[in-house]
């Protein structure tokens, strides 16, 4: 397995097609977490934090195991709770590259774009778990995210202003697009932090709970959920809306093929059978009755239901 410095990665267990274990693995469920792991920094980000992320994505991308993946902080933090604070502004920057000649600067953030924009588009359900600060760098990860959980304690923003720079790595925009052009401009040009719940009620933020183990529970149920889930639907679902929302007519010719690669999936057969699918009740055992006479509340007396589609990711 690929070592990585800045971040510490949770895995499934693996198994071939004989049902082998080809990898010990970690994790209850078909996903992986990607954990920021530099605690003594508050999970601040270099070139480096955000490079491994990406590549640890794509290695993700072609395993199999792997159907979602969460984004977090590690949980074992040494100063305060953080997903990440942002850019480590002692970092320097890649070689060769001089911060006084404008068009350097320019090179510099295309190269960390390219670690964004790959974040951004990867082919799974991606999940930023989010407890304690996400600011700069770190919320424009956030940003990169298909879903958002926050804890209680969560704080995300933009403050690069208050040091006479600005979110560079796609947070403008990226913000504008989930919480609209005033609020954008709000976080960006006042650098002021928003609670978890208000990036809740501005729909930054999809999920809250109490940090702690309610938080950490959440967190579990809903990478597990889409790790079950669809896959194929899912990647399809998430390119029509971050990127086919973009150009509406666009967007509505990536539905019609996106239908098409869906509907030849194993997970999309699989599910319209279940639908017309029955099993034995799972409570009455098939009777349609209990042993005190009363009739099942699940089947209604039917003694069968419809399944439930057992979804592979194929």
């Amino acid at each position: 397995m690929t070592e990585f410095e800045h971040i510490f990665i949770e895995w499934p267990t693996k198994v071939d097609d004989q049902g082998n274990i080809i990898r010990e693995g970690t994790i209850d469920g078909n996903y992986a977490v990607i954990s920021i792991n530099r605690p003594d920094r508050l999970n601040a980000l270099t070139e480096q934090t955000v490079s491994e992320i990406s590549r640890a994505l794509r290695m993700m991308e072609i395993d199999s195991s792997v159907r979602a993946v969460v984004l977090r902080g590690t949980k074992e933090f040494t100063k305060k709770p953080a997903f990440s604070a942002g850019a480590d502004l002692a970092a320097a920057f890649s070689p060769g590259l001089r911060p006084n000649i404008t068009w350097h600067m320019a090179l510099a953030m295309r190269i960390r774009h390219r670690d964004y924009d790959e974040i951004e588009q990867f082919s799974k359900p991606l999940i930023a778990a989010v407890d304690g600060f996400a600011y700069g760098g770190g919320c424009e990860l956030v940003l990169c995210c298909d879903l958002v959980i926050v804890s209680d304690r969560a704080s995300l923003g933009l403050p690069e202003i208050n040091r006479g720079i600005f979110p560079a790595n796609g947070g403008v925009t990226r913000m504008a697009e989930r919480v609209g052009t005033n609020r954008a401009l709000q976080m960006a040009m006042t650098g002021e932090p928003i609670s978890g719940q208000i990036a809740l009620e501005w729909g930054l933020a999809n999920w809250i709970a109490p940090a702690g183990e309610e938080f950490e529970k959440l967190v579990h149920e809903k990478a597990k959920w889409f790790g079950n889930a669809p896959t194929t639907a899912l990647f399809v679902i998430k390119k029509c809306v971050k990127f086919g929302t973009r150009n509406v007519q666009l967007g509505l010719i990536m539905e019609q093929m996106g239908f098409g690669i869906n509907q030849v999936s194993f997970d999309a057969k699989e599910g319209i059978m279940a639908f017309n699918r029955k099993i034995k009740c799972p409570k009455c055992g098939g009777k349609g009755k209990f042993e005190d006479g009363t009739t099942c509340d699940v089947c209604k007396g039917n003694r069968k239901v419809k399944d439930t589609p057992h979804f592979k990711g194929e």
